[in-house]
């Protein structure tokens, strides 16, 4: 694919990226993919991890520069990718986050309830495809994977994928937690494809291990951080009071791009006014929601302003591990008999949380191993001699947060 002359950009973790082409070059400069400037990666790790400040459109161009590099490897491996089957497969690397709202993660269901960021980063793919004529039909095949060409859609929603081989090094460079770092270039050598499937040469064996460690560091030091969560949790409560506040004060401030989803929940499903909907939704970022929070610091509601001032100064809810058991509030107002807040009040202020990952899925989509005789083995089958096998798989975690002064 040829180059577009002097479309670079020079990357922390990868130095110079050049633009594949021109059309590439036009999606990253139409103001959907440009919003994602002001979305955050890693939502309020920063209040913990003061550098975790990149954003979505870092990982979006790194992701897009990893796949090409996956592409590269394939074909010195006589797997044959036509210039039209590459642009689309970097196009849908390019736009595989472009539906996460503000802060990413930590109101995904705030601001719009019963949609995954997937279903709405297809949602624009589908927009964008009808300003640009059709040229990202084959992009939104693969990105279904529809495309008769498994291995397309694996290399950018799969166990070992490109985007996660791009947010595992910048998060954990962004971060300072060295534990996340991996070897991405080694993983994207020992790609291959067998049977229509994305394989890894058995020669990376040692390399996906040390890939899913780094993993499941990742998410106990910072994607599951017990701070981060208490940040985040508080962030959504905050939302929500918000919605109940606008419907009973007039002249309560909201910034307008953010007014329309505190005044009624948005409906991407209607085909006819999905175009309308979506630009609503492609207008907000992490700059409203941290305006709307400076300034309800100074709200008469003392729940609203209580909480917005716990993200603003850092004077956040305690957390600490919990069990799974239901809050008893009644009991809590005993304990703390000076509290003027009734039950519904309380839980604002005092909530479970509980975290569940898997690290490494071996029912859905799992890594296979292309062996010396050309065959393929399920990563499960030998994990009894891998070291990250000796570590619980799937993290589960339960929290209670609280506000420090209060006994529980």
């Amino acid at each position: 694919m040829k180059k577009t002359k002097n479309k670079i950009l020079n990357d922390p973790i990868y130095g110079f990226i050049t633009i594949p082409n021109k059309f590439i070059y036009k999606i990253i400069e139409h103001p959907y993919f440009q919003r994602l400037r002001r979305i955050s990666q890693l939502g309020l790790s920063c209040l913990v991890y003061p550098g975790a400040n990149h954003t979505r459109f870092h990982h979006a161009i790194g992701a897009m520069h990893l796949m090409e590099k996956a592409i590269n490897v394939l074909r010195n491996k006589n797997i044959k990718i036509s210039i039209k089957e590459e642009e689309a497969l970097l196009i849908a690397t390019l736009l595989h986050d472009i539906g996460h709202g503000p802060f990413s993660h930590a109101l995904e269901h705030s601001l719009m309830k019963k949609i995954t960021h997937e279903k709405i980063s297809l949602l624009f793919m589908e927009q964008l495809n009808k300003e640009f004529k059709g040229k990202l039909d084959l992009t939104i095949k693969i990105f279904q994977n529809k495309y008769k060409r498994k291995f397309f859609h694996q290399l950018i929603s799969s166990q070992i994928d490109v985007d996660r081989l791009d947010y595992l090094n910048r998060d954990s460079f962004y971060s300072g937690v060295a534990e996340g770092i991996v070897n991405s270039k080694r993983i994207i050598d020992m790609y291959n494809v067998y049977d229509k499937e994305l394989v890894i040469e058995k020669k990376g064996l040692y390399s996906i291990e040390k890939f899913l460690l780094a993993r499941k560091l990742m998410y106990l030091q910072v994607y599951t951080h017990k701070t981060v969560l208490s940040a985040e949790y508080t962030l959504m409560n905050i939302l929500k009071r918000a919605k109940e506040i606008y419907h009973t004060e007039k002249e309560f401030f909201v910034t307008q791009s953010i007014k329309p989803f505190l005044a009624k929940e948005i409906n991407l499903i209607n085909e006819d006014q999905r175009k309308e909907k979506l630009n609503l939704f492609s207008e907000i970022d992490d700059y409203d929601v941290l305006t709307c929070i400076k300034e309800w610091t100074k709200s008469k509601d003392y729940i609203l302003s209580s909480l917005c001032n716990k993200i603003i100064k850092r004077k956040l809810l305690k957390i600490k591990e919990s069990d799974n058991k239901k809050i008893n509030y009644k009991k809590f107002l005993q304990l703390n008999p000076n509290i003027k807040l009734n039950v519904s009040e309380l839980k604002y202020f005092i909530f479970k949380i509980q975290t569940k990952n898997k690290i490494y899925d071996k029912e859905n989509n799992p890594i296979k191993i292309l062996n010396q005789k050309n065959n393929t083995i399920y990563l499960s089958s030998i994990e009894k001699d891998l070291h990250f096998n000796k570590f619980q798989n799937t993290i589960i975690k339960n929290f209670i947060c609280f506000p420090r002064k209060y006994k529980i």
